[in-house]
Formats: structure tokens, C-alpha cells, sequence
């Protein structure tokens, strides 16, 4: 493989980005390292463009967005954009926490998805410049969408040779839950450019979280042995989404929660992709027990992106490193309780390369 060289100096600058429909001023941070750039806005902390070199050195951005803040107002795909204060689903929009029982706005049919109906992606971040990157900082009040306590949240983005590092924190004054996580939309080709089917995919899971008709969890984890959820080796995204499947009739494709083989806390790696025609691979290292991997089932071409292009159906992935879904309902996934005077702490990176045909 061919990475960029770690011994260079990321540029970090900011930028005036617009302003959102109320008003309030957002700003970029643009990271740089040589031929690496990823931009950053303060509304949402959205990855909005991530740029990497093809096996023949030729830059294209690899991740899905828009050119303009009103372009992610509303962001019902979520692109690129930080989630919580749950990431994923809760079922029935409620859970129980030390005896209470807790209601949330449910805005995925009868569940709660990505924290709700405003959730984290649509706060305006905080931020500072810090070393190779850039600090955003936010604060849910007690309350917020339904979830208990005061909640400190501190998410850097930091790039370094061919690496982005995701880095979060967050604190409470009282018991809550809490699961973090990125929702950028990647396609190794470029965005805009084609689908994702003949991308070539790994995941370091040997078991995942089957759903039912919701995509709720059924609380069973079922191994991927025999099924066209085995992507333990390099297997094309296209190759397997059409089965006869009903776990891939419930999400119309690939919406799953894979339990990761690295043990939760260590960073490890979680998945690997691999653009056969661009060369670009990118791996997934994450502290978080598992990843979803979606295949933008739900893109039907009428969202127009950068550029004004139109984002169909399968146009890109997410991998999006988290615990499981609805887990403060089930008491025996990894649990996503935060309590006064503990300290959450979750790493992702997304380490870049090229490989030769």
C-alpha cells in the first residue's frame, strides 16, 4: 500500500461558511496534509468534503454532501454529520433508566432515530483550532429530546499523514445514555460517481444484529457463517444485496449492525473498502463494539448534492462505529449508560491508502 507521509505537518484554517436559516453564523476548518484535505463545519460537525488521491495520485473528494449550509437544512440522510444523543434506533421511542421510563419525539415510524427530530447533527458546534485539527465542542441541556441530564459533549477531528481521527468525549450531571457516532456517506470513486457494488468490503464481525421489520434489534446475535452478511473476507458490496434475504428485505439492502471481533475499548480494526477501479482503500478503526454498515438504500436520486448531482440508490456506504442499536433496551448488549463522574471516550479513524490493480 501507498500512504501519505505521517511526518507532515497538517494545515489547519477557518472560514466563514455561511449561515444557517435562523441566522446564526457557521465557520469551515479545512485540514490539510499533503495530498489529504478534509473540511469540517461548525453545523453539525459534518465531514462535509474529505479529499484523498486515486493509485495514480489524481484527488477526487470521496464523501457525499452539499455546497452550502441551506443544503444540509434540513439533512434527512444525515450526511456526513455527528449523531446523538443516540446514534441509530430506539425502539417505540422509549427506555427504562434506574426504574424511569423515558419518551422520546419518534421520528423513524414508531422509533427514535439518530437522537430524535433535532438531534446533534443540527446544532451549530463550538470550536477551536487545535493541533492537526479542529475542537467542537456542544452542550445537550437536562431534557433534550427526551434524554435525562445535562450532557458535555467534545468531538475533535484531527488529520494526520493519511489519517482522519475522530476523537469523542462526553460528560454528565445525571444517568443517561449515550452513543456517538459519524454518518458520512463515502464512495471510493468520488461522490457522484456511479454506485458502490463492485467496492469490495470487509468487516471484522462474525456475528451480527439481525432486526425486525423496523430495524429494531431482536436482541439475538447471529452469526454470519452462510450468510450474505459474511464479509470477514473482501467481498463486493453488489454481490449478495439482491438475495432472497428478509434481513435484506427489511432494510432494502444492507442496514445492520455488525458485532466487531476486537474487544470494545482497544482500537482495532473494523472494516476495510476497496475501490477496484480508483484503487483508494479506506480502513475503519474504532474503541466501539460495533459498526453499521448501510448501503443508502433509502437515496432515490431526488436529494441533489455537490455540483447539483443527483444521489441515487447504493451511491455510497456508511460504516458508522457505535454501539449497538436500541441497547438501554437490551440489558445484555454493551451497555451505553453514562453516569456522573464516569468519562465517555470513543476513537474512529479513517485511514487512507491506494492498491494497485
Amino acid at each position: 500500500m501507498v500512504t501519505a507521509n505521517v511526518e507532515a505537518k497538517t494545515e489547519v484554517s477557518k472560514a466563514p461558511f455561511g449561515k444557517t436559516t435562523d441566522g446564526t453564523p457557521v465557520e469551515i476548518y479545512t485540514l490539510k496534509d499533503g495530498s489529504i484535505e478534509a473540511r469540517i463545519m461548525t453545523y453539525g460537525g459534518i465531514v462535509v468534503s474529505l479529499r484523498t488521491p486515486d493509485r495514480e495520485g489524481k484527488v477526487a473528494d470521496v464523501v457525499l454532501g452539499h455546497d452550502s449550509v441551506q443544503g444540509y437544512e434540513p439533512n434527512p440522510p444525515y450526511f456526513g454529520a455527528i449523531v446523538g444523543r443516540y446514534a441509530n434506533r430506539i425502539a417505540h421511542g422509549e427506555f427504562k433508566l434506574d426504574g424511569k421510563t423515558y419518551n422520546l419525539p419518534k421520528n423513524n415510524g414508531e422509533n427514535t432515530l439518530h437522537g430524535g427530530t433535532v438531534g446533534f447533527n443540527q446544532a451549530v458546534w463550538k470550536a477551536k483550532e487545535i493541533a492537526n485539527g479542529v475542537e467542537l465542542t456542544h452542550v445537550s441541556p437536562d431534557g433534550d429530546q427526551g434524554f435525562p441530564g445535562k450532557l458535555s459533549v467534545t468531538v475533535r477531528y484531527t488529520l494526520a499523514g493519511n489519517t482522519l481521527r475522530i476523537e469523542y468525549s462526553a460528560t454528565t450531571d445525571k444517568d443517561t445514555v449515550v452513543n456517538l457516532t459519524n454518518h458520512s456517506y463515502f464512495n471510493l470513486a468520488g461522490q457522484g460517481n456511479g454506485d458502490i457494488l463492485q467496492h469490495e468490503l470487509r468487516i471484522d464481525g462474525s456475528r451480527f444484529t439481525p432486526v425486525d421489520a423496523t430495524l429494531i434489534p431482536t436482541g439475538e446475535l447471529r452469526p454470519v457463517e452462510g450468510t450474505p452478511f459474511d464479509f470477514r473476507k473482501l467481498t463486493p458490496i453488489g454481490a449478495r444485496i439482491h438475495q432472497d434475504n428478509q434481513q435484506l428485505q427489511y432494510g432494502k439492502g444492507y442496514d445492520l449492525n455488525w458485532v466487531l471481533d476486537t474487544p470494545e475499548g482497544k482500537l482495532g480494526e473494523a472494516a476495510e473498502a476497496y475501490d477496484p477501479a480508483s484503487g483508494r482503500v479506506l480502513q475503519v478503526f474504532t474503541t466501539e463494539p460495533g459498526v453499521q454498515f448501510y448501503s443508502s438504500n433509502f437515496l432515490d436520486g431526488s436529494i441533489k448534492g455537490k455540483a447539483g448531482v443527483a444521489y441515487g440508490q447504493r451511491s455510497a456506504f456508511c460504516l458508522e462505529t457505535q454501539h449497538f442499536p436500541d441497547s438501554p433496551n437490551h440489558p445484555s448488549f454493551p451497555t451505553t449508560e453514562l453516569k456522573p463522574g464516569q468519562h465517555f471516550h470513543s476513537i474512529t479513524e479513517y485511514r487512507f491508502s491506494t492498491r494497485g490493480e
